[in-house]
């Protein structure tokens, strides 16, 4: 099976090549594209992953226009990117895997022994997450979600915390979202903490399509941090965010559908909201109120659904917290 060594990637080559996952049933392989740029001179490695859920398309369209305006002779150490790390669930339209119905973001450092899914994740966590002095994982809303353009990072008084803090202010997006230790389990940037890896991750409006403006975004932002690493020329931009929260940064734990029928939001993302004021509302198919959303906390909405039709238990909205001082 193909493997890559970051370690041993020759200075001042630029390649894309596959890295093999486990066997499909046909006898080709499940593999994942790789993309990688080293500089002329060394310096430090910065790793890039997208589509680590299959209806993400911001960062795996980024990541191929980072590739091609990054030279070897204008970069010091090494650039490495994974446009689509779901290859099944990007082949389905599907956030999470058709073939284990697992979310590849709840199940790393993943098991090279595992279903899919798992595989998947340690293919990542052992052949390139060890090597990165700082890793980013570009996320949006996808398909059902409707999420600002931001970016997460680890918030904490330690190394790997104040790295990731400086790392996602030179990245540059106008929502900052601060996320305590530990981190929910299972995620990639959970894993690169618990490697020692300073790390952020993105997410953005999303809807089935890349919106131009925020692949423009991802690509800046990639840009900045190499600069922000002393890996290209310049220095990132300073900018401040229009927003800056701090929260869990857990999706999963959303304020879920009490019933189903279709969901009628009353509040916008960024909105600044108080414990027990009106969410959204769901309707019957002829409708009639079936139930009333209600925020379960005081704070910012970070997360909204973007399909009308909801069924029990689905997530409808989350609230994150502002950064205090």
């Amino acid at each position: 099976m193909n493997s890559l060594d970051v370690t041993q990637i020759p200075r001042g080559e630029k390649q894309t090549g596959w890295l093999d996952v486990a066997p499909r049933p046909e006898g080709s392989l499940w593999r994942l594209p790789y993309l990688f740029v080293a500089g002329e001179s060394d310096g430090p490695t910065l790793v890039v992953t997208a589509g680590v859920h299959g209806d993400e398309y911001e960062g795996i369209e980024a990541i191929p226009r980072i590739h091609r305006s990054t030279q070897p002779a204008d970069l010091s150490g090494t650039l490495v990117m994974v446009p689509v790390c779901n290859v099944p669930a990007f082949e389905a339209i599907t956030r999470n895997s058709p073939i284990d119905g697992l979310n590849l973001a709840r199940v790393f450092p993943g098991d090279a022994s595992g279903s899919i899914t798992q595989r998947i994740a340690d293919v990542i966590a052992t052949n390139l997450l060890p090597h990165a002095d700082y890793y980013i994982d570009l996320h949006s809303g996808g398909l059902m979600y409707d999420i600002p353009t931001l970016a997460g990072y680890i918030h904490d008084d330690s190394e790997i915390g104040r790295r990731s803090r400086a790392g996602a202010e030179a990245f540059g997006a106008p929502v900052l979202w601060g996320h305590p230790l530990p981190l929910a389990p299972g995620r990639t940037i959970s894993s690169a903490a618990e490697q020692g890896v300073p790390c952020l991750y993105t997410e953005a409006t999303g809807g089935g399509y890349a919106r131009e403006e925020d692949v423009i975004s991802f690509e800046q932002g990639v840009n900045n941090i190499m600069k922000w690493m002393d890996m290209l020329e310049g220095s990132a931009p300073s900018s401040q965010p229009a927003h800056h929260l701090v929260g869990n940064g857990n999706i999963d734990q959303a304020i879920l559908a009490p019933s189903a029928g279709m969901f009628r939001p009353e509040v916008q993302l960024l909105e600044e909201v108080s414990e027990g004021q009106l969410l959204g509302t769901i309707q019957d198919l002829f409708g009639e109120m079936v139930d009333e959303i209600r925020a379960t906390a005081s704070g910012v909405v970070i997360m909204l659904r973007r399909f009308h039709r909801v069924r029990v238990g689905d997530g409808l909205a989350h609230i994150t917290q502002r950064l205090a001082g």
